[in-house]
């Protein structure tokens, strides 16, 4: 028999979406704040030369500052106010995490509810301005040192570069915390994903252009098409597996009444971390490198060993992305899934796992599943974002194509699509409620 909530799934429709009023607005709302974003993307620094800018990026992005131009969105290409994009913030949120794990005063304000995620969420935002103004310098020392391209270097340009970049990254993160409040999907994750999705186009073109000159064959190209169609459906299939833990329900007594004991499943999905671990490896990775790559042969010779050993495609840059992605799998689950939490609500409700005792016994069962589960989840992110990544460094096709890239898009576009069908849900059966008391009135 099937239940209401899959015949109210299998009724969404565009008719549904044209009666969901707050939907759409939190639809156009998050459009018109992702053309905000783009627009930013395209308003240069002051005191930038574009035409010397360009031809200085154009021997530089087969590295790191080409992976960092895809995550902006295009704003390292055209130097825009956007270039820094949100990687400060993800890069703060990173720390802010590590260290609720080892500072009490941190951990007490994660367990004192709404008011202490607030407070984290606020020293978040600070580091966030320091991490910006510390990468913002960087990039402006970077640009001086970097020939031509600032028309009048000095004091006032770094000053005036540093707070440009700050406030641009403030303000994204700002819009991406607007999005998750007023608009659907999570903001900071979508803001990513525009900037990646609309850069595609030209990374297409660019490819095709390459084939046609033959600097790349038809038969790899073909591959890589491929290969990108391929790590889209795994990634799908992945995304959507879970390991279901059996819960019983006792037979309960309500009056004169005895209710037949009843079961459920505990969904415990194989990638519980999601696409914040690759986002995480690759700002942690981004973070030292940024003023290397602009300081290589100007700075001190371990800045340019550091550029050359952080390379895109080099041994090391892809076992730290490889030991990142796997340590950030673990860490993140254990973030956002408490089994000894999750077992005490069992416990509270009646409910138990057949054979385990409830309690303790049964939060060591979940976190025993959940550990191993993780391990499978960790080795799918590592070879998704690493392998099209060997495959596309030693071909010289562009980063979008990659596994990273491609695991945040497919991953963000099926959280989003989820969050909408949520909506959709709960307007309907609003309206079946409405309906249903509308007919009591009238008899």
């Amino acid at each position: 028999m099937v239940s209401a909530a899959e015949q109210l799934a299998s009724n969404l429709n565009f008719g549904a979406l044209a009666k969901a009023q707050e939907l759409k607005k939190r639809i156009w709302f998050t459009l018109g704040a992702l053309l905000v974003y783009r627009f930013g993307t395209y308003v240069p620094l002051p005191g930038i030369d574009p035409t010397a800018w360009s031809e200085i990026f154009k021997t530089q992005s087969g590295g790191i500052l080409g992976m960092f131009n895809m995550f902006s969105g295009g704003g390292i290409n055209r130097m825009a106010i956007f270039a820094l994009n949100i990687m400060p913030y993800i890069s703060a949120s990173i720390i802010i995490q590590l260290l609720t794990t080892v500072s009490p005063t941190l951990e007490n304000l994660k367990k004192e509810g709404e008011q202490g995620r607030k407070m984290i969420n606020q020293y978040t935002r600070y580091l966030t301005v320091v991490l910006a103004a510390f990468q913002s310098y960087g990039i402006a020392v970077g640009l001086q040192g970097a020939g031509n391209a600032v028309a009048n270097p000095g004091f006032f340009f770094l000053m005036s570069t540093t707070i440009t970049l700050t406030g641009g990254t403030m303000f994204l993160m700002w819009l991406g915390e607007q999005i998750t409040s007023r608009g659907i999907g999570n903001g900071i994750s979508l803001i990513i994903l525009a900037g990646i999705v609309a850069e595609l186009p030209s990374a297409i073109v660019s490819t095709l252009e390459l084939g046609r000159q033959g600097a790349l064959s038809t038969g790899l190209i073909l591959a890589v098409i491929v290969m990108a169609i391929a790590v889209i459906a795994f990634i799908v299939f992945v995304e959507r597996a879970q390991r279901r833990l059996l819960i019983q329900y006792p037979k309960r007594q309500v009056g004169n009444q005895m209710f037949e004991g009843q079961s459920s499943h505990l969904p415990l999905k194989l990638n519980t971390s999601g696409v914040i671990p690759p986002i995480f490896a690759s700002s942690l990775l981004l973070l030292p490198a940024t003023v290397a790559n602009f300081n290589a042969g100007q700075g001190p010779e371990w800045l340019g060993t550091v550029t050359t050993l952080l390379g895109h495609g080099r041994p090391l840059f892809l076992l730290l992305y490889v030991a990142l992605i796997v340590f950030f799998a673990f860490f993140y689950t254990a973030v956002v899934f408490n089994p000894t939490e999750t077992a005490d609500n069992l416990k509270k409700h009646g409910g138990f796992i057949p054979g385990i005792r409830p309690g303790e016994r049964t939060a060591e069962y979940i976190d025993y599943v959940l550990s191993r589960i993780t391990v499978v989840g960790a080795i799918y992110l590592a070879i998704v974002c690493v392998i099209p990544e060997i495959l596309i460094s030693y071909a010289a096709v562009p980063f979008y194509f990659g596994g990273t890239s491609l695991l945040i898009v497919v991953s963000v576009t099926m959280d989003t699509v989820a969050q909408v069908q949520g909506y959709l849900l709960a307007h309907q059966y609003e309206g079946l409620i409405k309906r249903s008391k509308l007919r009591g009135r009238r008899r």
